[in-house]
C-alpha cells in the first residue's frame, strides 16, 4: 500500500480523498495555498503544507512548489483530485521522474487522451464509434471546408487540446465556418496554448452519457453509466445514474465499448468515457475521455456499492483489479445536485461568503460531499462548488423524492447558492419524465428569465 499520500488540489475533492486514504490507513499530506490554510482539508489531513499564494499558477498549478511539498513531507505519491494539474502529462510525467507515484494514468495516456484528435483516432482504431467529423486536427480553413462538405453542416470546431466544455463553437454553413474557424483557432491558443482544432457534425437535441471505467492496466471494467445532460454553458449541473434515456442492449453496447477502449489503452486509475446519445436514432458517439476522478463520481459508487477512489489507491500501489464485470451489478438509481456559490437570480453571479448557518441532510440513502464548516470564508480565486449532494434509492422516483427531501433538510447561510435551482429542476416535468437534451436547462433558463423581465 501507499506510504504517505500528498492531495494536490483543495476543496470537497481534497477531503474526499483524505477520507479514502484514512479508510486505507495511509497517511495525508494537504498542498494548500495560504487562502486555504484554515480550509477543511488542511484540518483533517495528517500534515499540512503552505505551496504558495492564493492565485492557482502560484499553488495548485505550481508543479515545482507541489514537488517540493511532497519531498518535503516524506510523500511516496500523489493524488491530483480533478482540475488543475489533474490531467496535465508533463507533471504526472514529473511526478515518475522524481520517483514518485503518481494517482492516475502514466503521462503517455494522460498526453494521448488529453489530444481530442488523437483521442477520436484512438478509439476509432478500438472500433468505438465516434461522431463524423474531421480525422485528426486540421491544416487551414481551406481544409475545413472541404471536410464540412463531407461531413455536413451544422458542425462543431472543437479545440484538439479542450475540455470542460471549452473551445467549441457552431458553423451551421460554409459563411459561418470562414467566420467562426480563425476565431476558435484564437481562442484555443489563449485558453490551452495550441490553435489545433478539427470538426465534428453537431448532433441537434443530443444527450450526454458517460462511462466510469477503472482499470489496473491489464483489464478494466465499467461502473455502468452516468447521464449529465442538464448542462450550463456546457458545465454540468445535475448527474444521475443509470441514464433513463437507454435500454439494457444499448447500456450493454456502450459500457462494453468503453471498457473496450479502456483495455486498448492499458488504463491504470479511474476514468470517464464521455458519449453523445441520439435518442431518435439510438446511436452513441464517443467524443472524449477523462483521465482523472470526475465531480460526479459519487453517483457511480452509489449504484455499484465500489469505492472509487480507494480503487485509485490500491491501483496505484500496483494491486490488480478485485472484480469481474459480472460482480458489478447496477442497484437503484441515484442523483447528485451540484451546489455552487452562485447566484441563480441574478445569472449565477458567483456568490463567495462567509458560512453563517449550516446543516446537510441525513437519512437513508443520502451523502454530501463538501469541504464547508460554519465560519468558513469561502474564497473568491476558486471553482464555486460548495457540496455535492447525493441521493439513492431503489428506482428514480425514489431517488427523486429523496433528493426533494434532503433540500428541504438543508440550511446554509451566508451566501447566495444553487440548491433553488434544484427544486426548480426536480419540480419540473421535464426533468421528471427524463424528456431532455443537452440543451434544455438553458433552453429553460431562457424562459424563465423572459417570464421574470414581464
Amino acid at each position: 500500500m501507499l506510504k504517505k499520500l500528498l492531495i494536490a488540489n483543495r476543496g470537497e475533492i481534497a477531503v474526499r480523498i483524505i477520507r479514502a486514504a484514512r479508510s486505507l490507513g495511509i497517511p495525508t499530506v494537504a498542498a494548500c495555498s495560504e487562502a486555504d490554510a484554515d480550509s477543511l482539508a488542511a484540518r483533517q489531513a495528517d500534515e499540512v503544507y503552505i505551496i504558495g499564494p492564493a492565485r492557482a499558477d502560484r499553488s495548485y498549478l505550481n508543479a515545482e512548489a507541489l514537488l517540493q511539498a511532497a519531498r518535503d513531507s516524506g510523500a511516496d505519491s500523489i493524488h491530483p483530485g480533478y482540475g488543475f494539474l489533474s490531467e496535465n502529462a508533463a507533471f504526472a510525467e514529473a511526478v515518475a521522474d522524481a520517483g514518485l507515484i503518481f494517482v492516475g494514468p502514466d503521462a503517455q495516456t494522460i498526453r494521448r487522451m488529453g489530444d481530442k484528435a488523437e483521442a477520436r483516432r484512438t478509439a476509432m482504431a478500438a472500433g468505438v464509434p465516434v461522431v463524423p467529423g474531421s480525422p485528426g486536427e486540421l491544416e487551414n480553413l481551406d481544409a475545413a471546408l472541404r471536410c464540412a462538405e463531407d461531413v455536413g453542416y451544422p458542425l462543431l470546431i472543437k479545440a484538439s487540446a479542450g475540455g470542460g466544455g471549452r473551445g467549441i463553437r457552431i458553423a451551421h454553413d460554409a459563411d459561418e465556418l470562414r467566420r467562426e474557424f480563425p476565431i476558435a483557432q484564437r481562442e484555443a491558443q489563449a485558453a490551452f496554448g495550441s490553435d489545433a482544432v478539427y470538426l465534428e457534425r453537431f448532433i441537434r437535441q443530443a444527450r450526454h452519457i458517460e462511462v466510469q471505467i477503472l482499470g489496473d492496466g491489464e483489464r478494466a471494467v465499467h461502473l455502468f453509466e452516468r447521464e449529465c445532460s442538464l448542462q450550463r454553458r456546457r458545465q454540468k449541473v445535475f448527474e444521475e445514474a443509470p441514464s433513463a434515456a437507454l435500454n439494457g442492449a444499448q447500456r450493454e453496447a456502450l459500457c462494453t465499448s468503453a471498457v473496450r477502449l479502456a483495455e486498448s489503452l492499458g488504463y491504470r486509475g479511474a476514468g470517464t468515457l464521455e458519449y453523445l446519445f441520439d435518442s431518435h436514432s439510438g446511436e452513441f458517439f464517443f467524443i472524449e475521455m477523462n483521465t482523472r476522478i470526475q465531480v460526479e463520481h459519487p453517483v457511480s459508487e452509489m449504484v455499484t456499492g465500489i469505492d472509487l477512489v480507494q480503487s485509485m489507491l490500491r491501483i496505484a500501489a500496483g494491486e490488480k483489479l478485485e472484480w469481474s464485470q459480472e460482480d458489478i451489478r447496477l442497484e437503484g438509481a441515484a442523483l447528485e445536485m451540484r451546489i455552487n456559490a452562485e447566484d441563480p437570480e441574478r445569472n449565477f453571479f458567483p456568490s463567495p461568503g462567509v458560512v453563517e448557518s449550516l446543516g446537510w441532510p441525513q437519512g437513508e440513502g443520502v451523502r454530501v460531499d463538501s469541504h464547508l464548516y460554519p465560519g468558513y470564508r469561502v474564497p473568491a480565486y476558486y471553482d464555486s462548488l460548495l457540496a455535492k449532494i447525493i441521493v439513492h434509492g431503489k428506482d428514480r422516483a425514489e431517488a427523486f423524492a429523496r433528493a426533494q427531501q434532503a433540500l428541504e433538510d438543508t440550511t446554509l447561510t451566508g451566501m447566495a447558492t444553487t440548491l433553488p435551482l434544484h427544486s426548480w429542476l426536480l419540480a419540473d416535468p421535464r426533468v421528471q419524465s427524463a424528456q431532455f437534451d443537452t440543451g434544455t436547462l438553458e433552453t429553460w433558463l431562457a424562459e424563465r428569465a423572459a417570464v421574470a423581465e414581464v
